[in-house]
């Protein structure tokens, strides 16, 4: 049976991921050791709040290493959100953090002055632009999900970027490089929409 490690660095809805894979049959568990991270045969990294926060966290119990590595060695990854977020070499939030930098690109701020509602929060359809991803298998376009965001990714290739969503612009919804998967929703909060995300992580994303 596959390993599937949860990333616990203090600043996720963990239990809510958990549940949720527990919902499609699955078993996950979550940790914050790095020996885990390290062993682990899927890793899902999600998180809410602050991305430099978020790093001084994954700094502090030696996570990054373990989490490069698992990427690196091509182990399946999943981010979620801020996990997503953090992959990237740079974000824009509350000053300019350097990021993972597995990435190339930048994590920037809805542009408040167009009359939006930041954070952008609420179901929004997805358009895909990468149908052969398998994270998507049996997701149509126009299938909603369930966003809680401030800032968004700027891949520096545009290639990676396997689905879109609207706020007011089309921004980066999800990226898809090689064995690398990332969500800027939540689908863990996306109902079966979600949940089929979530399975087909597990069962088809090698």
């Amino acid at each position: 049976m596959q390993r599937i490690v949860i990333a616990d660095y203090g600043m996720g809805n963990l239990r809510s991921v958990q549940k949720a894979i527990e919902k499609i049959g699955s078993r996950a568990e979550i940790s914050d050791k790095p020996e885990d991270i390290a062993s682990a045969d899927k890793l899902i990294l999600p998180g809410v709040g602050g991305f430099h926060d978020a790093m001084i966290e994954l700094r502090h119990r030696f996570l990054i290493d373990p989490i490069c590595e698992h990427i690196a060695e091509g182990y399946p990854f999943l981010g979620i959100c801020l996990g997503l977020e953090l992959l990237f070499t740079r974000s824009h939030e509350d000053g300019l953090h350097p990021g993972l930098d597995i990435i190339p690109g930048e994590v920037v701020a809805f542009c408040k002055n167009q009359g939006l509602k930041v954070p952008h929060m609420g179901w929004n359809p997805l358009q895909i632009s990468a149908p052969d991803c398998p994270l998507f298998q049996g997701i149509e376009n126009g299938d909603a999900v369930y966003f809680v965001h401030s800032y968004y990714s700027q891949p520096l290739h545009n290639s990676i970027t396997a689905a879109t969503a609207a706020y007011p612009t089309p921004f980066t919804a999800a990226i898809w490089q090689d064995h690398i998967y990332a969500t800027q929703f939540h689908p863990e909060k996306s109902q079966g929409v979600g949940l089929r995300i979530l399975k087909n992580f597990i069962e088809k994303c090698n």
